[in-house]
């Protein structure tokens, strides 16, 4: 299969890969089949049912066989432009073929190559630009772009109401606990140095500024990326973009001055690398909060 100087393996050698007609040929080729089994009187020829049935099924039981689904020419296209991403066919920021010419070179119309680039835009995997210059290219998928994609599916799923924030809170802090622990074993100095830059402008700052939230944000995803853990990274930021903690908080300032000094109290037990002491101190900051947003409700 051809794709704009870039070459994907087709799925039969010889041809390139037919969605629209593959199903019909193959209909086709055994309705041939059949008749031409059949006898010239067209009554069905005696068969010998004493083993014929039977042997086939018990071969392919021996062997492990089963049968795979037949995949809609939607499934076919997305699953051959996936695997060509996924690959290295398409490299980051490249821009696929148009449309018309998927649909020409897939045999398929250019609604199901609609549908299809939808499904890789939902995965992550593409993003569409519109206008005459735009299309389809490439995205670079890592566990920043897995955090986004997080994040945007957790709101839709909060503003539907299927899932509660305090569920969301409740998962988050179950994170922030080990990923504190964990930091404090892996932390480098560039960590501290961009945990010391958040304290200092939360230090700075007063309790009416509404970018309080997102400093605490920062830091503890700050924290997530020192545990050397990318997935506990990836969640640990989404769900603070997604639920901030002190946005339900009625933030004095005695309770802004207490947790910047929890803040500090952290980063001090991660700078001695010390994993006990700083899950202890998490454990503090949270509890602290927890009280503050009961006392708010």
């Amino acid at each position: 299969m051809r794709f704009a100087g870039s070459t994907l393996k087709p799925r039969s050698a010889g041809r390139e890969f037919d969605v629209g007609s593959a199903d019909t040929d193959r209909s086709g080729n055994r309705r041939r089949a059949v008749r031409r089994g059949r006898p010239a009187s067209g009554r069905s020829a005696p068969q010998d049912t004493s083993e014929t049935p039977d042997a086939p099924s018990a071969v392919a039981s021996a062997k492990g066989f089963q049968p795979e689904p037949v995949m809609r020419p939607r499934q076919q296209v997305e699953a051959q432009l996936r695997e060509a991403i996924l690959s290295g066919t398409f490299k980051r920021g490249e821009r696929f073929p148009s449309e018309a010419k998927l649909a020409e070179q897939f045999r398929v119309s250019r609604a199901t190559i609609r549908e299809a680039l939808r499904a890789l835009v939902s995965a992550g995997l593409i993003s569409t630009v519109p206008g005459a210059s735009g299309g389809s290219f490439v995205t670079y998928l890592d566990h920043h772009k897995l955090g986004e994609l997080v994040s945007e599916r957790l709101n839709n799923t909060l503003e539907l109401g299927s899932i509660r924030y305090d569920e969301v809170a409740e998962f988050r802090n179950l994170l922030e606990v080990p990923t504190a622990r964990l930091a404090a074993e892996h932390r480098t100095a560039a960590h501290l140095r961009q945990l010391h830059d958040v304290i200092e402008r939360e230090k700075n700052t007063t309790v009416d500024d509404p970018g309080i939230p997102n400093f605490n944000a920062e830091f503890h995803s700050i924290l997530a990326e020192a545990s050397g853990n990318r997935l506990v990274a990836t969640f640990v930021a989404a769900l603070h973009r997604v639920a901030h903690p002190l946005g339900f908080i009625a933030t004095s300032e005695e309770v802004g001055r207490n947790a910047v000094l929890h803040h500090i109290a952290i980063v001090s037990a991660i700078k001695a690398k010390d994993p006990d002491l700083a899950a202890k101190r998490m454990v503090e900051h949270l509890e602290y909060l927890r009280e503050h947003a009961a006392t708010a409700e």
